[in-house]
């Protein structure tokens, strides 16, 4: 299922997404109203879209938010914003967002946003099921490959790090991200049993 966070520090307005968004589409969503819950919602949520509101009131914009976010997580995001200066939307879209909202918000502009981006990350989500030699192929990069490959032979995120010439945290990131793209659910050793599961495709593919 594709799991949302939205980052929106109006109660209102986030409530208001939310059970519109639970309404028109097939997902598991949850809220963020700071940016310390957001940091902490996208480490234990490991959403595949966020709705961001671009106007924080903290000393961070939203943007900047996701900037940061997306050098540790895989994402969508679309923005969520009153402003309508080019700047902004510039801004907004070096981070390549699905979708960007101008407030206020109705129901139909809301099902119109996230259809697109819907439909995109349902269609991955069904290639992840497949999970035939092909399909892995194109859904992981050759990267990822080569870490779901070794956490099939049973090595270590160290071990794995030294193989790769990588940081341990950078593996561990990868992880997540790997996770994400495969739909895992959010247990310990999930891609472990995943990739001990489909070894034989990821060999064939050595």
């Amino acid at each position: 299922m594709i799991r949302i966070l939205i980052i929106e520090d109006e109660i209102i307005i986030a409530r208001f997404i939310e059970k519109q968004v639970k309404q028109s589409f097939d997902c598991t969503v949850n809220l963020a109203i700071t940016v310390s819950d957001a940091r902490n919602k996208m480490e234990q949520f490991r959403p595949h879209l966020v709705l961001c509101d671009v106007n924080l009131k903290e000393n961070i914009s939203g943007i900047d938010l996701v900037i940061s976010l997306k050098q540790h997580y895989d994402f969508e995001v679309i923005y969520i914003t009153s402003y309508h200066h080019s700047s902004y939307v510039d801004k907004a879209a070096s981070t390549n967002p699905a979708n960007y909202l101008v407030k206020p918000i109705d129901e139909t502009q809301l099902q119109v946003g996230l259809q697109l981006v819907m439909h995109k990350l349902k269609k991955a989500q069904a290639a992840a099921a497949s999970t035939g030699a092909s399909s892995l192929k194109q859904l992981l990069s050759p990267y990822e490959l080569s870490i779901v490959r070794m956490i099939g032979q049973k090595k270590t995120t160290q071990e794995i790090a030294q193989a790769m010439h990588a940081s341990p945290y950078t593996i561990k990131n990868k992880r997540h991200a790997i996770c994400r793209k495969l739909d895992l659910p959010d247990k310990n050793n999930a891609l472990l049993e995943w990739a001990l599961h489909h070894r034989t495709d990821l060999e064939r593919l050595s």
